[in-house]
């Protein structure tokens, strides 16, 4: 008898779906055979490095494999991105991300990757305000005579922020824009650098994490101005919001969050979703983020794709409006 050839395909096409399907699910049983890879695109002792490493022990014990946290600076977290990207997409390397990864696509004429098709989102881990800090050493105490001095004395104040494109210099070149003020930047490789060269006087103040200026300000080696975000920082309570201190409304925070490259089983994104938003509600986690003024901020992979979408629209309108590039 003569095969119907509709019936084949028929019977063709249901094994190809219940092969898909049954591809992943084997692959997420088996999940995690070896070691992970969770790339940091940031350098040691920084807001990003830290929160990578506070999430990777629970992870570690969780997945029951060794969480390895590399440190993959450069190109504005480019070749961390593309190191996971160039990875087999079985769900054994996995980057943080923070707003470099929104601001890259406007801020680069071309990247070795495509971000709003080549990675698939985790979660966003935390949220948190920047904090403008001075070296004590200039004469100003507040918003007001910040703007004063960068008035009488323009492009000659330099601000310091943790990377060529983050959240820091969005923030600085929103204030600068909008208290119509000319101040010269320079990136740094992370905060910990950033930092040290405002404590050393070479740059005249930050604008980056609250952890970066925190234990300085404690000590008075460092100048606590404003915070960028709406609402004060829980951590340093007594230090007023920009918004609140002549220009209202004015909103800039920073954020980071985890991302696998696209093509990993969907049955392991999962996995890895549910472990970290388990972590965030560790009492042990959200205490030692509360300490660095990190609020935690779970979300579901499909949320933060989302989420992906709308900042890298918003980013890329501020770049583009400034004119600023990175290469």
């Amino acid at each position: 008898m003569q095969a119907n050839p509709r019936a084949t395909a028929m019977v063709a096409a249901t094994l190809a779906t219940l092969s898909a399907a049954i591809v992943p699910a084997a692959l997420a049983q088996d999940y995690p055979s070896k070691p992970i890879r969770f790339l940091v695109p940031f350098p040691p002792g920084g807001t990003g490095d830290t929160v990578g490493r506070v999430i990777a022990q629970p992870l570690s014990k969780a997945l029951g494999q060794q969480v390895v946290v590399e440190n993959r600076t450069g190109a504005n977290t480019v070749i961390a991105t593309e190191l996971l990207v160039r990875s087999p997409a079985d769900g054994h390397t996995f980057n943080i991300i923070a707003t470099s990864f929104t601001v890259n696509p406007a801020a680069y004429s071309k990247l070795p990757y495509d971000s709003a098709k080549d990675f698939a989102g985790l979660t966003r881990l935390v949220h948190n305000p920047l904090i403008i800090c001075t070296n004590p050493a200039l004469p100003v105490k507040t918003v007001k005579d910040l703007v004063a001095l960068a008035q009488k004395r323009p492009d000659e104040l330099t601000w310091g922020v943790s990377s060529a494109l983050g959240g820091g210099r969005i923030a600085g070149e929103l204030f600068s824009q909008t208290a119509k003020i000319r101040m010269t930047n320079v990136a740094y490789g992370g905060g910990a650098p950033a930092t040290t060269s405002v404590l050393g006087g070479h740059t005249s103040m930050l604008i980056g994490n609250v952890l970066d200026c925190s234990p300085y300000v404690a000590s008075g080696r460092m100048r606590p101005i404003a915070v960028t975000s709406l609402q004060r920082a829980d951590t340093l309570k007594q230090v007023p919001t920009i918004a609140e201190s002549g220009y209202p409304g004015f909103d800039a925070t920073n954020w980071f969050g985890a991302v696998t490259r696209a093509g990993v089983p969907r049955p392991i994104v999962d996995r890895l979703n549910a472990e970290m938003l388990r972590a965030l509600k560790m009492p042990e986690v959200i205490e030692t983020f509360a300490k660095l003024g990190l609020n935690t901020g779970g979300m579901s992979p499909s949320e933060f794709d989302s989420f992906l979408r709308v900042e890298t629209e918003r980013a890329g309108k501020i770049v583009r409006a400034l004119g600023l590039k990175a290469d």
